[in-house]
């Protein structure tokens, strides 16, 4: 049951995600979207954050998805490229000038304050990744003549087509044929499906998963499970949680591996952060360091900088497999980089290494 992962000297990316990138557009500061003069513009999305952060952190990372020949499309290849993210299978289509074949999704987002939460209006319909066609990309040269240690990818990539729902399957597949890890973070999306649409979409798919990520929206709204105590969070039973995941590795033996992030709300800027790790082969749970009151800059993203910490744990681990180490790296990476305006990390890998080991935030200099 444990994790095994390919050796780094046979394989020429450490991770690959698999996923949609938009252009997110935010009004300076805690400003709302109908009084905008200005934007702010970043780059982001759920998977694509994981790959660029594992890159960020010194490993060799790719992503997968789709793309416009256009200015827009260029903004997300120039930001891959400032940390060296290998684009080489993006499936970039052609322009016909106004985005009907295919477009850049967008993203509007409020970074909220105080008793104002943050929002999200999407404008992502018709994107090039939700367009992407089965066979688009070629697994077999990906994980087998390059070599991937791990893939990862999840339910944003899932839920926009009936297509991206065929290729979630085929590249799980064939990371799974090719003995590449797969990790795979729920990420529930209202807005994009329903709860049963979710459920039977992601159930089929999670035998081929070796890791599996979510909060407990996720987990209830994504494969049915629930969490008793967990409706105002304020509060989490923590204990109700081990219950839950415990149901999930049960119903799931193929799983090795499960991240549950830990948020309680106290207010837009102030959230209560940490995180569990569950380890199936001695059926132990593991706790990340707590950070109560966390001052939130900006807390889009938070999930995905667990899910990358946890990742960069494994792979840049002599031995491979140390889930407190994941536990820890996964929460202060997560607490990090919600410290940060955008949707990825700006957080090097020292810096990790210093929070997660119970670093003070004196001042360096």
């Amino acid at each position: 049951m444990t994790l095994k992962i390919r050796d780094a000297e046979t394989c020429e990316l450490d991770m690959l995600s698999l996923g949609e990138c938009m252009v997110r557009l935010s009004p300076p500061g805690h400003g709302r979207i109908e009084f905008a003069q200005s934007f702010d513009v970043w780059v982001g999305g759920g998977e694509y954050n994981v790959a660029y952060a594992i890159a960020r952190l010194g490993l060799r990372s790719g992503w997968v998805g789709g793309l416009v020949d256009n200015a827009v499309g260029k903004i997300i290849l120039n930001h891959a490229r400032a940390a060296n993210l290998d684009t080489s299978h993006a499936v970039i289509m052609p322009y016909d000038g106004v985005g009907n074949a295919a477009r850049i999704g967008l993203n509007f987002t409020e970074v909220g304050t105080g008793p104002r939460s943050s929002t999200t209006m999407y404008d992502r319909g018709h994107s090039a990744t939700a367009n992407m066609t089965s066979g688009s990309v070629d697994w077999d040269r990906i994980f087998r003549s390059r070599g991937v240690r791990w893939l990862h990818t999840g339910g944003i990539f899932t839920c926009l087509s009936q297509s991206t729902r065929r290729i979630a399957a085929e590249a799980l597949q064939a990371a799974h044929g090719a003995g590449t890890i797969v990790s795979y973070d729920l990420n529930f999306r209202s807005k994009l499906w329903s709860s049963e649409q979710a459920i039977a979409a992601t159930r089929p798919l999670v035998p081929a998963v070796d890791c599996l990520i979510g909060n407990e929206e996720d987990f209830q709204k994504v494969l049915g499970y629930e969490v008793e105590g967990a409706g105002d969070l304020k509060t989490l039973p923590i204990e109700s949680y081990k219950r839950m995941v415990r149901r999930v590795a049960g119903d799931y033996p193929n799983l090795k591996v499960i991240g549950t992030t830990l948020r309680e709300v106290l207010s837009a800027n102030e959230n209560n952060w940490s995180a569990i790790v569950y380890w199936a082969e001695t059926d132990t749970f593991y706790e990340g360091p707590r950070f109560d009151r966390l001052i939130i800059e900006d807390r889009v993203g938070g999930g995905d900088g667990f899910a990358s910490g946890f990742a960069y744990a494994f792979l840049s681990s002599p031995g491979g497999c140390n889930p407190q180490a994941a536990v820890d790296l996964g929460t202060a990476h997560g607490a990090l980089l919600q410290t940060t305006a955008g949707d990825t990390s700006q957080i090097t890998a020292d810096e990790l290494m210093h929070v997660a080991a119970g670093g003070g935030a004196r001042i360096a200099r």
